[in-house]
């Protein structure tokens, strides 16, 4: 069995493979003082180059778990994901009220991809 750790600190791995899976770890967006749909887009942004390096995409996504702040951003998320997750290539999804690590943030999102 091999597993392999990509960009790893002392609390967790950024990306983990195992058997042909990959799994990120909870991503957020790059400025935590944007509105929703930027925070989504920067953090989808980020959640795309971690699939990229670890030989994934977003075609390959399996599963996607969102939390969000409050479920007022639900519509204004959604559409900043419907546009960036491709056709036909949507995969199980969650999506969750839940308090945040920080008060500004307003979403995050763990995926889990297979390997291209």
């Amino acid at each position: 069995m091999t597993i392999e750790r990509l960009q790893t600190g002392a609390r967790m791995s950024r990306i983990v493979k195992h058997n042909g899976t990959v799994y990120l770890c909870g991503q957020v967006c790059a400025d935590a003082e944007k509105d929703i749909t930027e925070q989504t887009q920067t953090m989808l942004d980020k959640v795309e180059a971690l699939l990229v390096e670890a030989g994934s995409s977003k075609e390959h996504m399996l599963s996607a778990t969102i939390y969000l702040k409050s479920m007022e951003y639900f519509a204004q998320m959604n559409a900043v994901w419907d546009a960036w997750v491709p056709q036909g290539h949507a995969p199980a999804r969650a999506c969750v009220e839940a308090k945040m690590a920080r008060d500004a943030l307003l979403v995050e999102i763990s995926v889990v991809a297979a390997v291209k």
